[in-house]
């Protein structure tokens, strides 16, 4: 059942756990010996637990999207506290308080490190939902995320269709594509060809991974991001080029506050991402969302193009599909916030607007 509004559940952002004490069993046939999630919350549930809105976050993301997503979140924003009732976990896997490889192992009394069995985003969402119950949250209004959070939500959707009333998908899909798997894969072989990478310590892989990150951020944004962003300084220019700089300063960034074991397993999780896997089609599977869905793409998208929302709108049953115009390519779902927030306030109306004609069309009906 909800818990009411004065409940014990804290209305604010600091870091809470929740510690899973039971074997859990994984996709991959593997299992943890339990599990610990870290999150957070902004807002009060209210009386009828009726405004959650559950935000899941991308592949180096926190549990507080006031951090990575200030534009969207926070007082006078779009998700204001002061309305909803706002959760998000650090996922399963990740190094931001939740299980993750370089979590200590009950059974060995040492870090997993390279020993950290594979997940899978189902494997994600079912951890989630053991936190939701933990929770006592019984629906949850809206449900948003993007990239590799909107492979989270759109598996939630499937796997719980009678628990999520609206479901926002950024910049993500239904099966992460050859393409992807190539890009990750690359970044993958940086890491291996870093000497460090097989020894058991927490910063193994360190300069592997700062070029690793160098390469996704080519596939995050695009061509004319860099022709804008990092443009020549004059034409007698040899070297020192803003491109240059702005590669090895996003690799040291990431190296500051991640590691390439929690890295290499979210890459992995993304590229297993595919909602037909034993559930006879892809179509069949989006079949079987019902939540009220919106599938949101960006133009200037490469790593996640349109098309992929497009295709997720074409077959959930009565999505509805937006685009955004950005500069910033893939990126562009964490920085566009003001489009995006047009985008979905305009669908939420629209959505509402229908039910009340549906509710008058059924009660002139009963007349």
């Amino acid at each position: 059942m909800s818990r009411a509004a004065g409940s014990n559940l804290k209305p604010i952002s600091q870091l809470q756990y929740f510690d899973y004490k039971y074997t859990y069993s994984l996709e991959a046939g593997a299992s943890l010996p339990g599990f610990r999630l870290a999150y957070t919350t902004r807002g009060t549930l209210n009386a009828d637990g009726s405004n959650v809105v559950w935000i899941c976050h991308a592949l180096t993301g926190n549990a507080d999207p006031g951090d990575w997503w200030s534009g969207m979140v926070g007082p006078g924003r779009f998700y204001d506290p002061e309305q909803y009732f706002i959760v998000c976990a650090n996922i399963l896997g990740s190094c931001y308080g939740s299980t993750g490889p370089l979590s200590i192992n009950p059974e060995t009394g040492d870090p997993y490190f390279h020993d950290f069995p594979t997940i899978t985003v189902r494997d994600i969402v079912g951890a989630l939902d053991l936190l939701r119950q933990e929770l006592g949250i019984d629906r949850i209004h809206t449900c948003i995320g993007g990239s590799v959070g909107g492979q989270q939500a759109v598996e939630w959707g499937i796997m719980q269709p009678d628990l999520i009333e609206n479901l926002v998908l950024l910049a993500s899909n239904a099966v992460f594509s050859p393409w992807g798997i190539a890009f990750n894969e690359s970044q993958r072989m940086a890491i291996e060809a870093d000497a460090t990478w097989r020894e058991r310590r927490p910063d193994a892989g360190q300069a592997g991974m700062k070029a690793a990150r160098a390469m996704a951020l080519i596939s995050y944004r695009n061509y004319d991001t860099y022709g804008f962003t990092q443009a020549l300084d004059n034409n007698e220019q040899l070297d020192g080029y803003k491109a240059a700089g702005y590669q090895q300063y996003q690799g040291e960034k990431l190296v500051r506050r991640f590691n390439a074991f929690t890295y290499w397993t979210l890459t992995k999780v993304m590229d297993s991402h595919n909602v037909g896997r034993n559930r006879g089609s892809i179509l069949n599977a989006l079949g079987q969302i019902k939540a009220r869905t919106l599938s949101v793409g960006i133009k200037s998208d490469i790593l996640f193009p349109p098309s992929e929302q497009q295709f997720l709108a074409r077959h959930i049953p009565d999505a509805v599909y937006q685009e955004i115009d950005s500069l910033y390519g893939h990126d562009g779902f964490l920085i566009e916030f003001k489009p995006l927030s047009q985008i979905i306030r305009k669908w939420m109306a629209e959505r509402a607007g229908k039910v009340l004609v549906q509710e008058e069309g059924r009660k002139g009906g009963r007349e």
